[in-house]
């Protein structure tokens, strides 16, 4: 998040070289609810985990892939350097599912993702290293490409720079979802922290004693504590549940409902959740929201949140590789592509059904189905189909008056058959 541009010239975005620019994100914001809103305290909120995490781990359990162009046809890169940096190992402690996962939530809560390229003297890449983005600011060059600055150093160039960005309003920098919606994420925070300390210092209680009004009143606050005392070690507690309790003197024991604040407070922790979900376009009942689920339709709803909510943050992962880590000359030779076909197959019954119509009407084959389906392919399978009553749309169907009677010959050739 840079500063606004009141602050800053340029729009907000310092040129390289100049003077008074701060590096570093704010990284909190004020809510009017009187919250201070970081990351980390938001990342707290059960339902903006759940809500980051579900993207995150969608995105890193996907297949990525390297692929090279050969005519209408493709292939895995695979002796392409770069293949092995983004198929087993980025850097030297990071399995690519860590690495993707943590870039994907760095941008989810802060809005951009920073990874250092190392390049060798080919500007071949060798490792992709994550930086921390509150130690990294974006300037604009005299050629208006971006310059990342790290921790106040030397300024460097964006081929050095993996650098992924969520929604920009200036076309360098995202911005953080968290200070985006401070506000809601705040009111959040006030209603959890009402909440707990609700629980830690109220007077919410399962019951009271009830003496008559014409009894002597009780002075002495050790002989009440001992009362309650006694009543809570005999009754108390669901060791003691079903006891059969003898009360004295006309006193009666009156049980406690929930409060109507009790409810409300239910009520607000619960639109709270929903609020926050929004923020990220999760569906409610991907994040346990199940007051109003119906699952008729799940599988609908499920290929929903793939095209709707995933596939727009996996189109920047995959545009932002295919612009920091391809070098321009290798841009129409090669692509870089995440497999989604995973989340959008449909239970059995459908795909059978789909793969059966493929097979039937020859844009299927043996083999590219079990490709599928992850099975080996078998001999033979690549054969595509043809349906025998197809006829070219283009040609005039002869009419059954234009039939032409059989020659003798042919019938001949028939009878002899079936001699």
């Amino acid at each position: 998040m840079f500063f606004s541009k009141h602050l800053l010239p340029n729009g907000g975005i310092p040129k390289a070289g100049s003077q008074g620019w701060v590096s570093a994100l704010l990284g909190s914001a004020s809510s009017e609810s009187g919250q201070v809103v970081t990351a980390a305290s938001a990342l707290s909120l059960t339902i903006l985990q759940n809500c980051v995490t579900l993207l995150s781990e969608s995105i890193a359990q996907l297949p990525l892939e390297l692929y090279e162009r050969s005519g209408d046809d493709r292939k895995p890169a695979v002796d392409h350097p770069l293949y092995s940096v983004l198929k087993y190992q980025p850097n030297p402690w990071q399995t690519p599912f860590e690495y993707q996962e943590q870039s994907q939530i760095t941008v989810g809560l802060r809005g951009n993702s920073y990874s250092f390229i190392d390049r060798d003297s080919d500007g071949v890449v060798r490792g992709l290293y994550p930086l921390d983005t509150e130690s990294v600011t974006v300037m604009k060059g005299s050629d208006l490409r971006p310059v990342y600055r790290v921790n106040g150093a030397d300024p460097m160039s964006q081929r050095l720079v993996h650098h992924v960005r969520w929604m920009s309003t200036n076309g360098y920098t995202g911005l953080s979802p968290i200070m985006l919606h401070a506000n809601s994420i705040g009111h959040a925070q006030a209603v959890q922290q009402y909440a707990g300390k609700s629980f830690m210092n109220g007077t919410v209680l399962s019951g009271v004693i009830e003496r008559p009004s014409a009894s002597a009143p009780i002075k002495e606050q050790t002989s009440i504590d001992r009362i309650t005392d006694n009543w809570n070690a005999k009754f108390g507690g669901t060791g003691n549940a079903k006891k059969v309790a003898l009360l004295q003197e006309g006193m009666t024991f009156k049980p406690l409902s929930m409060t109507n604040v009790d409810a409300a407070l239910i009520d607000a922790l619960r639109l709270s959740a929903v609020d926050i979900a929004r923020i990220y376009k999760i569906p409610a009942h991907m994040v346990n929201e199940l007051e109003r689920a119906t699952f008729s339709n799940i599988e609908h709803q499920e290929i929903q949140f793939v095209i709707y909510t995933l596939l727009p943050w996996i189109k920047r992962h995959e545009q932002a590789k295919m612009r920091d880590l391809l070098l321009p000359c290798e841009r129409n030779r090669y692509f870089i592509e995440y497999n989604l076909s995973g989340l959008l197959r449909g239970d059995q019954a459908s795909r059978y059904a789909a793969y059966a119509v493929g097979r039937q009407w020859g844009w299927l084959s043996i083999n590219d189905i079990r490709r599928l389906e992850n099975m080996s392919p078998v001999k033979g399978g690549d054969i595509y189909l043809s349906p025998l009553n197809m006829v070219d749309a283009s040609k005039q169907t002869p009419s059954p008056e234009s039939k032409t009677e059989p020659t003798d010959a042919q019938i001949k050739d028939v009878e002899r058959i079936f001699s």
